[in-house]
């Protein structure tokens, strides 16, 4: 019954700040304990490779020079750690930081920049969320990379405008297979 109660209140609780899904986790020691008769089993996880990271750059850089852009570009791994990095001749120096943010939040949420920008304006369910790990960036540029349907890393873009800055990221994430 006490149980109960705290998952309905748990839930009212997650439905009043707009939350999306619900988890139900044990309330109780008793009920967390592992069972022991089951060998405990690594996550299987997928990562960008090298090959990977190098393909989505080469193919954002090839995009930027046919867009005629001076890019920066980040490509994040898995657990949103930069993997590789360009910065093209000429590309803004205030812009390395701002494609490895994009990269870094692509892959923090798993959805596109520009996406969660629309759901960060004033009223918004995330309003104010780009001041949370460390600084996000919340405008188009940053993209996941997915092989599959698996999240294996993300690419960020910045030097141009926003809408340049997605389209060449977006032939980068496109690189990867």
């Amino acid at each position: 019954m006490i149980q109960t109660k705290r998952m309905v209140l748990g839930g009212a609780i997650l439905a009043a700040l707009g939350c999306a899904t619900l988890s139900l986790v044990p309330v109780s020691a008793q009920d967390a304990k592992p069972d022991m008769h089951k060998p405990a089993v690594a996550l299987q996880t997928k990562d960008i490779s090298i090959e990977q990271a190098h393909a989505a750059i080469q193919a954002a850089v090839a995009k930027a020079v046919e867009t005629k852009t001076k890019m920066d570009i980040a490509i994040v791994d898995a657990g949103g750690n930069l993997k590789a990095f360009v910065r093209m001749d000429g590309a803004w120096l205030g812009s390395i930081d701002i494609s490895i943010k994009k990269a870094k939040t692509a892959r923090y949420f798993d959805f596109p920049t520009g996406e969660i920008g629309k759901l960060s304006q004033p009223g918004g369910p995330l309003y104010g969320i780009e001041v949370t790990n460390g600084g996000l960036v919340s405008f188009p540029g940053g993209l996941p990379i997915k092989s599959g349907d698996e999240v294996i890393g993300a690419i960020g873009v910045s030097g141009s405008t926003v809408e340049n800055d997605h389209i060449v990221a977006t032939a980068g994430a496109a690189a990867v297979k």
